[in-house]
């Protein structure tokens, strides 16, 4: 791998204000002042699968397929974007819906879980009715290399150039790939941790982008549901910018994901596996 820093092939920074914001007018304590600004919009996105109501999310109103895709392959539901037959949203304003029709094994597998989620941006496992749900047994990756200290410089100010809606409102995690070249290639933001996670995962599927050697990197704190969701889809190496939880660490190290905190001012911590960071 080559371990000079890449070019960024993010963006220009001069996006213009993101659509899932409106402009809101608020005042000083005293009322003698007044202006505006803009926050992040959320709307209450119903999933249907074959018909079924199965989960009602809070989300940012934007790459909606990308986080529906993304949701399926991160919560178990699907094991494959094939297993996905048709997908159709709907609804205006803070009501938003979407049907998708799915294959007649993973509705099967949905079933036999016996989940109903009710979901919000502050939680991932909402609904969980048992704890082998919360627990699930997921298959241990081969493992991968540790991404050069190179790749790494300067990448929280890199992957601004990703957070458009960030940048422009506040209030919204992201998650940004890194490919197996050290290339910041995408990114998606949301209200929900868990939420933009899905979102880039969905993206990635969509598009075909490979996931081998590349690294997801999230704004947020790491705990046990992102780890989860990176296992599902198969990415090696989990970057993010708040500390992990112990559990988060623990199945980390239990099935193989290089887990890599990247502290605000100082070095990267590698968490898992067991094995010295490589400059």
């Amino acid at each position: 791998m080559n371990a000079q820093r890449p070019a960024c092939a993010a963006p220009a920074l001069t996006t213009p204000a993101p659509a899932a914001s409106q402009s809101y007018q608020y005042c000083n304590l005293d009322h003698t002042q007044s202006t505006s600004t803009a926050l992040a919009e959320e709307v209450a996105l119903a999933i249907a699968y074959n018909d079924i109501s199965q989960a009602v999310m809070l989300v940012t109103p934007t790459d909606l397929e990308d986080f529906i895709v993304g949701f399926s392959l991160g919560s178990g539901i699907i094991s494959d974007i094939s297993d996905i037959y048709d997908l159709q949203l709907s609804g205006t304003g803070s009501a938003q819906y979407a049907q998708v029709q799915i294959s007649s094994r993973a509705f099967w597998n949905l079933k036999q879980q016996r989940r109903q989620l009710a979901g919000t941006s502050g939680c991932g496992l909402c609904g969980v009715e048992a704890l082998e749900q919360a627990l699930p047994d997921l298959k241990v990756l081969p493992g991968a290399p540790l991404p050069p200290a190179a790749w790494l410089e300067g990448l929280r100010q890199r992957i601004s150039a990703f957070q458009p809606l960030g940048q422009y409102s506040g209030a919204v995690h992201a998650a940004v790939f890194m490919n197996n070249q050290g290339e910041l290639l995408l990114g998606r933001e949301d209200i929900g941790r868990h939420n933009a996670l899905d979102k880039l995962i969905g993206a990635l599927v969509r598009q075909r982008i490979p996931t081998t050697g590349g690294v997801a990197i999230v704004t947020s704190r790491c705990s046990l549901e992102l780890i989860q969701k990176v296992l599902r889809a198969g990415i090696q190496t989990l970057v993010s910018l708040s500390s992990p939880t112990g559990l988060a660490l623990q199945w980390a190290r239990r099935h193989n994901l290089n887990l890599i905190h990247l502290p605000q001012k100082s070095a990267p911590r590698v968490y898992s596996p067991a094995m010295e960071y490589q400059p």
